[in-house]
């Protein structure tokens, strides 16, 4: 599975803009259900301006709010993003930590968010479900799980040590572009037949499967849905 999405993207990379360590921890604290693309807007405007802990401190809340109201919760991440510049000024010298337990201690920052600083930017092999990675790891079989944490464990004990740092990008991008949560490309999907996903998208012309084919739900590989799979998300 990964040596094909190796091979079609050899060096993946998140979809949010940034330069530093704390510019991707800014922008990561804004994502939270919130698409990459309105992200990455407000960035492009606020980081010119500014792009440093002291610098968002200094526009305060009000004055950064001015740049991320167009985002989803745009109230609340405004005041997590400064209470987070006082304590990384305060505690860390300005610079962001590369240890999870400082992470989680800043506002706005869950076991999800301090996977993704890890790993993108300091290269840690950690693996950070959001909503394409929960349903990718359950539709294929490769790590189901009931909870965010279940999936995330998973994973870290079936992906291959070769592939762990790069496997969180290839699979969001594989759930953001192929394996879609309404209509999965499956005729297109590179991996479809190591997939163990029983109501895969026909190619055109073809029959869609009859309904006896579909596998029983089972406590131990059905993902959540709805609203309950994404509060565990909020949570993480």
């Amino acid at each position: 599975m990964f040596e094909r999405l190796r091979a079609l993207n050899p060096h993946p990379r998140t979809e949010l803009e940034y330069s530093t360590p704390f510019e991707l921890l800014v922008a990561v604290i804004l994502s939270a259900q919130a698409t990459d693309k309105s992200v990455n807007l407000a960035t492009r405007r606020l980081f010119p301006v500014a792009r440093s802990p002291q610098a968002i401190l200094d526009l305060g809340v009000e004055g950064l709010a001015g740049y991320v109201r167009s985002i989803g919760l745009w109230q609340g991440k405004a005041r997590n993003i400064v209470a987070t510049c006082r304590i990384l000024l305060d505690q860390h010298g300005g610079a962001v930590p590369a240890e999870r337990a400082s992470l989680e201690a800043l506002p706005g920052v869950g076991r999800k968010t301090a996977n993704v600083i890890l790993n993108t930017a300091f290269g840690e092999p950690t693996m950070a479900v959001d909503t394409h990675i929960f349903r990718v790891a359950n539709r294929t079989g490769l790590a189901p799980g009931r909870t965010v944490r279940a999936v995330e464990e998973g994973l870290l004990r079936r992906v291959p040590a070769e592939f762990l740092r790069d496997a969180h990008h290839w699979l969001i991008l594989h759930g953001r572009y192929v394996c879609k949560a309404r209509a999965p490309d499956c005729p297109v999907c590179p991996i479809a037949d190591l997939c163990t996903y029983r109501d895969k998208t026909p190619a055109a012309g073809e029959a869609a499967p009859a309904a006896t084919t579909r596998r029983p739900s089972t406590r131990k590989t059905v993902a959540p849905r709805g609203r309950r799979a994404a509060a565990m998300l909020r949570r993480s």
